[in-house]
Order: structure tokens, then C-alpha cells, then sequence
């Protein structure tokens, strides 16, 4: 897809991979919509401070009447929404969590991108053309020590994205599924100065996985597999030689996961 001269939304806009997501888009010669819970505005105000074209709205993208919103307003400033970034996400409990903390991160990192491809993928189909964003996680293709629902709605997310990708690939519509580890951002600073030991350990188990990369590194990957059509987006490449060892034998996987998260306890 030709990102300059599309339309863009983003959502977790106001801060971290949202934000670099909205300001490379801009850059990218897109129009864009930036939403988020709080902060929105501001990174639409630095994107047409640097000559770029941003609305900033002020939306719970985990809600139908949230993507709603969104996709009026692009359509307002800018026209039919090419390009859907479904960034938004939490951490959400450490542990198995309850039932109430499992009704809000499966509402914020999945049904977030089933609500917006609900809306977008019939238009994509009967136009030939849209791309959807699913920011999802390494840990929806390996798995996230300390907190079960973080790691079981990435995986989801990356499912989803699979099966957008199979079932309308060949309609026009394009897909992409952000996997990276360690980003410094908003998100893992919560976690690693956080006082639940558990969380701390999440933290760590990331940290020391791999190298912490920025935003923009990740933001202009993104970029560049909407320009080409790339479904797997891998800020950190080893992690598919360790999805590839994961599948090639699970138990022995396993127990390696164990004994890495033994040594993070100590």
C-alpha cells in the first residue's frame, strides 16, 4: 500500500510505540488520527507542529462507541480510514488474575482489534484495499512470565491477525502483526519500578530476553510492511529462532521457560 496520502488511525496514540506509530505515518506523508485515553491531542499537535496532518481524539478504542468515534472523526478531517493501527494495550494483573481483570484486558489487547476489523474489513473488501495493524507481542508467540492474561490475549492478537490475513488476503485487505519484546516505553517502565514482585519479574524476564529498542524503531518497521505487505513484524529478529525452537520441541521448551523463571526469583 502507498502510505502517503492515506488515512490513518492509531490508537494508544498518546505515548510510546503509539506515538512514534502516528508521528512516522505523518512523516510517511499519511494523514492521521491519534487516539488515546489521554495525551491524543498532544501528539496530534506535535505531528501538524512538524508540518504533518493529525486530528487527536479522545477515545476508549477498547469500545465499539470508542472506534466509532475514531473513524468518524477521520472521516470528518480526512475521508474512509485506510490504514487501522490497533496499538492500545495493558499489562493488565500479574498471575491468573480474576474475572474483572480478565474482562479488561481481553476488551483492550483483542476484542479492541475484532470491534475495529468488524467495522473496517467489509469496506476494505468492497473498496479492494485496507491494511489492518494488530500490535500484539513476542509474547503472543512465546509467552510472558508473571501475568497470564497479558500473555494469553497476545496470542490471541496474533491469531486474529492470522486469520484476517487468510480469510481476506485475497480481497485486498493486508495484514500485519507486530511481535517485539523490550520496547522502552510507558508500559515496561510501570512494570520494572512497580512494587508486585510479580510484575517486577515480567519486567525482568523481558529486559533480559533481548535488547530494549526505542519506539521509532519499531514505528518504521511498521511502516515499511504496510508499504510492502509483510504480515510478521519482529523488532527483535532472534525471536523467531526462539519461536522456532519453541515448536520444534514443546517440552523441551517448557522446561527451559521453568528454569528461566526460577533464576528471575532469585
Amino acid at each position: 500500500m502507498d502510505v502517503a496520502g492515506s488515512v490513518v488511525v492509531v490508537t494508544g496514540a498518546g505515548s510510546g510505540i503509539g506515538r512514534a506509530l502516528a508521528e512516522r505515518f505523518a512523516a510517511a506523508g499519511a494523514s492521521v488520527v491519534a487516539g488515546d485515553l489521554r495525551e491524543a491531542e498532544a501528539t496530534a499537535d506535535a505531528i501538524t507542529t512538524s508540518g504533518g496532518a493529525a486530528v487527536g481524539v479522545t477515545a476508549d478504542a477498547a469500545t465499539g462507541a470508542g472506534i466509532d468515534q475514531l473513524l468518524a472523526a477521520a472521516g470528518d478531517a480526512f475521508g474512509p480510514v485506510d490504514v487501522y493501527v490497533a496499538n492500545a494495550g495493558i499489562i493488565g494483573a500479574s498471575g491468573i488474575g480474576d474475572d474483572d481483570d480478565w474482562d479488561r484486558i481481553l476488551d483492550v489487547n483483542l476484542r479492541a482489534h475484532v470491534r475495529a476489523a468488524q467495522r473496517l474489513v467489509p469496506h476494505w473488501v468492497s473498496r479492494g484495499r485496507g491494511h489492518f495493524v494488530g500490535v500484539a507481542s513476542a509474547a503472543g508467540l512465546l509467552t510472558q512470565i508473571g501475568a497470564a492474561g497479558y500473555s494469553v490475549t497476545k496470542h490471541a492478537a496474533v491469531g486474529f491477525a492470522e486469520w484476517l490475513s487468510i480469510t481476506y488476503g485475497e480481497q485486498g485487505v493486508g495484514v500485519s502483526c507486530v511481535c517485539p519484546m523490550g520496547v522502552d516505553t510507558p508500559l515496561l517502565t510501570d512494570i520494572t519500578d512497580s512494587v508486585d514482585p510479580a510484575a517486577r519479574m515480567a519486567a525482568a524476564a523481558v529486559r533480559n530476553a533481548g535488547a530494549v529498542v526505542g519506539p521509532a524503531d519499531v514505528a518504521d518497521l511498521v511502516v515499511e510492511a504496510v508499504r510492502t505487505g509483510t504480515f510478521l513484524v519482529l523488532p527483535h529478529p532472534e525471536v523467531l529462532d526462539m519461536y522456532r525452537r519453541k515448536g520444534a520441541d514443546y517440552e523441551r521448551w517448557l522446561a527451559g521457560m521453568r528454569r528461566y523463571q526460577a533464576t528471575l526469583g532469585e
